[in-house]
């Protein structure tokens, strides 16, 4: 084939019954095969929806309105049924973001794999077999036969993200679509699957389209890049020069909006540290056993650590190093096996005070939201032990609501009405409210867009400026901590591997497994028009400017 993989001419997708609603306006690129296309943008950008469209899995509804998409010449919209079946998977794979939803947690990994080689091979049960153990090892799952016979809750993230990728390419698809593939993941697993998506696309090749709000991301491993905005393709072109010199506003938002470090900050000297852990220890019980109780798991080792007033201590680490154990341990929300924790000196064990000045902000806003309190009630409830009136809480909670940039407004609404950045407005007030010595942020902008993040962040800052409270920010954004902490602490494994001042953890690490971590995401200049992007340390032998030359 010369032309082409993949041409979308002047697309528009909107809903089916009122054609006004448009979802997607004119909409035009070409994917050449072996060539790697990011789509960036934030929530609501169109980016999935376009993606979703080459392979007609558009929502039911949402269709076709204007213009075409094209495969290998042939276009999609107009396929039969029947021919749709037989593009997805077999031509056209896709790895989607979350893949816990789209693994089916009641069949074995052997069956999900086997399922697309009945539908599209002639492949007898031996041979089949035969390919799902290549490509298991090929994502780099070596025990193959404990693997096929596991069920997705039995894996990790990085390791299900594995598994779905290896869903895709078992056919060895000529397109590979990856939605938001890494969001969940910490910095390490999200190197080492991109880096295994790239490979195997570069040794089949394929064509790949990366839909991503990770900027850094897409500039690493995309050849060309198009950036979204409400429905709209407003940039387009390679990805160098669109990251050093965008020509559109909104790009540049998204650039300016890229966490940056400043300079450090100098912190009054106090007597004693706000929050300070002696060999605290976590153990939990696993399945099994007399009576389904099975034998104990060290989920945290003994670990030490201090927080001082008005101190920003970050704990990162790769998924399952302890780092959430230990904040939710210091907030009493998991029992501790051992070891202690003292609040200004004093064990926190019935200590009603430190119940008042320790509160948390969750990863989830819409999961640790009560979905039928208002925002007066959430915010209002940690007020209801004070003995003020109603009138009181809510000109405190209005206040506080003005505080973190919402308002009265939002006093009577609930939290599916509000976005992803509201409701993580809600859940600081809602923490701060009581103006506490200690705040434990869990993942707090995880889930957030890139712009909608930055806002968040600098909230944070500027709220934790103006009340001082010691903050444990737990994090697996390297880029977020970078320019939030004072102090950063690696764990790994349940166990701090090393802690020291931000700046000497980024540019002087002195442990393997903290250069690993920072080897994975880059560092930023902002230039006159756009950003220079450049990659930490060497890893596994290679120069950084090997990996991705500067922008």
């Amino acid at each position: 084939m010369t032309g082409p993989l993949i041409e979308v001419d002047n697309l528009s997708l909107s809903v089916a019954h009122r054609p006004e609603f448009i979802i997607v306006r004119d909409v035009s690129f070409a994917l050449q095969p072996g060539e790697i296309l990011g789509i960036v943008g934030e929530s609501g950008s169109g980016k999935t929806m376009v993606a979703r469209s080459l392979m007609g899995l558009q929502p039911q509804g949402i269709v076709v309105s204007e213009g075409d998409i094209r495969f290998n010449g042939v276009s999609v919209p107009g396929m039969a049924p029947a021919a749709l079946r037989k593009l997805r998977g077999a031509q056209i794979g896709m790895v989607f973001q979350e893949p816990m939803t789209s693994l089916n947690p009641s069949m074995t990994i052997g069956a999900q794999l086997e399922e697309p080689l009945k539908l599209h091979t002639k492949l007898n049960r031996t041979q089949r077999l035969a390919k799902m153990v290549t490509i298991l090892k090929r994502v780099g799952i070596d025990d193959t036969a404990q693997a096929l016979k596991a069920h997705p809750h039995q894996f990790s993230g990085g390791m299900r993200q594995r598994i779905m990728l290896a869903s895709a390419m078992l056919l060895k698809p000529a397109l590979l679509i990856a939605d938001e593939p890494t969001t969940a993941l910490d910095a390490l697993v999200q190197r080492e699957v991109m880096e295994l998506m790239v490979e195997m696309v570069r040794q089949d090749q394929s064509a790949m389209l990366l839909i991503s709000h990770d900027l850094p991301m897409v500039a690493r491993y995309c050849d060309r890049v198009i950036v979204m905005r409400q429905g709209d393709m407003v940039e387009e072109g390679p990805v160098d020069r669109v990251i050093s010199a965008p020509t559109h506003d909104y790009t540049r938002d998204l650039l300016q909006s890229l966490p940056l470090r400043g300079p450090a900050r100098e912190l009054a000297a106090a007597p004693q540290p706000m929050i300070e852990v002696r060999a605290l220890t976590v153990d939990y019980r696993g399945r099994g056993g007399l009576l389904g109780r099975g034998a104990l798991k060290r989920a945290l080792h003994p670990v030490d650590l201090a927080v001082w007033p008005g101190e920003v201590v970050a704990v990162v680490g790769a998924s399952g190093s302890g780092k959430t154990t230990l904040g939710r341990a210091i907030a009493g929300l998991v029992p501790a096996s051992g070891g202690q924790i003292l609040y200004q000196g004093q064990p926190v064990a019935r200590n009603a005070a430190y119940r008042h000045n320790c509160q948390m902000v969750f990863q989830d806003p819409f999961g640790s939201l009560d979905p039928r309190m208002s925002i007066r009630q959430l915010v209002g409830e940690a007020l209801r032990h004070d003995g003020l009136d109603r009138g009181e809480v809510t000109a405190r909670v209005t206040a506080m609501l003005e505080e973190v940039g919402l308002g009265a407004a939002f006093l009577d609404r609930f939290p599916h009405e509000l976005s992803g950045g509201q409701r993580q407005r809600v859940a600081i007030a809602r923490a701060i409210i009581r103006n506490p010595k200690f705040i434990i942020a869990d993942e707090a902008v995880s889930a957030l867009d890139v712009t909608v993040r930055a806002r968040v962040l600098d909230l944070l800052s500027d709220l934790q400026r103006r009340y001082g409270f010691a903050c444990l920010f737990i994090s697996h954004d390297l880029g977020v901590v970078e320019q939030m902490a004072d102090r950063v602490v690696v764990m790994r494994d349940g166990r701090i591997v090393e802690q020291g001042p931000r700046d000497a953890i980024f540019d002087a690490p002195t442990t393997d497994y903290t250069r690993a971590l920072l080897s994975a995401i880059p560092t930023f200049e902002r230039t006159e028009t756009g950003v220079s992007l450049n990659w930490r340390f060497a890893s596994a032998g290679e120069n950084a400017s090997q990996d991705k030359a500067p922008i």
